[in-house]
């Protein structure tokens, strides 16, 4: 089950008490206080670890607790600590408190470590308390109290290029055509009900990660359909691809705009990505009404057609790309990087999307 918001208290652990004690050995008169100190409570730390990818082990666990620290023992012997608790939570989680919505810690490489809560310290034992007008004390610190504070673990999924369409466009077939993500694939709408990861692989020494969310449909951002609940997962995505079905019901014009009023309303940072838009099912729209399909929905996102393009897109139908000379200027972000009509059952500009994807990847990363 896949589960990517839950919320917790946790706690650190509560440090020793002190120990109240004397020495008493065979002779020796005066032996004097020998009370050791309490253990210090366990820490409560974060790490982050790519072999998990989900929060569903957090369900059950509502409060999490470190181990506290042991008592002191006589013959000054200090308590054991308490062991330290480490939290294991996947790639992309955001560790935010609940009183205040503060976000204390954001998880993004496997093997982060970061410490939460400090454990309470442990009581100081009666020996600390001796002195030449008290040489029998008997009385010893408490341990100090542990942390405890109520947080939420939101879980956003990272990736470099995300998938935007409404539901049945095709977002599942592309993903698993493309990478190494098997999906589910049925021909009715809201197919994908949790959010996918595919690496998709250029070559034997590049990837990029490509996350498929389920679709989008007008209203997603108040909650409608699937909405909010994994709109937030492509939050951390830097490229968009929009799906638009040429086959669909929906008119051209309307799947774009709703789209992108969608991912705007929802995120202002979504909104000035850099994306493209792939125009899906192209095999199940006949040759005849393709080319000028496509032809006007490059007017409506005010685009000219392209010619032979060095990415390799099929120049039987017309398609947009920017033009790879000007790519030391950056690309214009009012503007997809290309359009360009797609089918992943034929195969048909699936390598050349690829291709296209990829560039438009490695000039995002050249930019941090």
């Amino acid at each position: 089950m896949f589960t990517d918001s839950v919320e917790l208290t946790v706690s650190s652990g509560k440090g020793g008490q002190g120990c109240v004690a004397f020495r008493r050995e065979k002779f020796v008169v005066n032996g004097g206080p020998n009370g050791g100190d309490g253990g210090k409570g366990g820490d409560i730390w974060f790490k982050c670890d790519n072999n998990t990818h989900t929060l569903s082990h957090f369900q059950k666990k509502m409060h999490i607790k470190a181990d506290n620290g042991a008592p002191g023992e006589g013959s000054s012997m200090t308590g054991k600590s308490g062991a330290k608790k480490v939290i294991i939570v996947p790639p992309g989680t955001q560790i935010i408190d609940q009183d205040s919505g503060e976000i204390l810690f954001d998880m993004l490489e496997d093997g982060q470590e970061e410490l939460f809560l400090k454990g309470g310290k442990g009581g100081l034992g009666n020996t600390h308390f001796k002195s030449s007008t008290n040489q029998r004390p008997t009385y010893a610190q408490p341990g100090e109290k542990g942390e405890t504070r109520r947080i939420k673990l939101d879980l956003k999924l990272i990736a470099d290029v995300g998938l935007v369409g409404f539901p049945n466009v095709g977002k599942s077939t592309l993903i698993s055509t493309l990478s190494n993500a098997r999906p589910e694939i049925a021909n009715y709408e809201f197919t994908t009900l949790t959010p996918k990861l595919g690496q998709v692989n250029i070559g034997d020494f590049e990837s990029f990660i490509m996350a498929d969310i389920p679709g989008i449909i007008g209203g997603a951002h108040e909650g409608k359909g699937l909405g909010i609940e994994f709109l937030r997962h492509i939050e951390r995505t830097e490229i968009l691809l929009f799906m638009v079905d040429l086959a669909s019901y929906r008119d051209l014009k309307e799947q774009i705009d709703t789209l992108k009023a969608e991912v705007s309303a929802f995120s202002d940072k979504l909104a000035n990505s850099k994306y493209a838009i792939a125009l899906t099912r192209s095999d199940a729209v006949s040759p005849d009404e393709i080319t000028d399909l496509v032809s006007n929905f490059l007017e409506i996102v005010g685009v000219k057609a392209t010619k032979n393009s060095d990415i390799g897109f099929d120049d039987s139908i017309p398609y947009f790309i920017q033009d790879s000379a000007d790519e030391t200027l950056g690309y214009d972000r009012s503007l997809p990087y290309f359009v360009a009509p797609i089918s992943s059952a034929t195969q048909k500009n699936i390598e050349s999307l690829k291709k296209a994807l990829f560039k438009l990847v490695q000039s995002k990363r050249s930019e941090l």
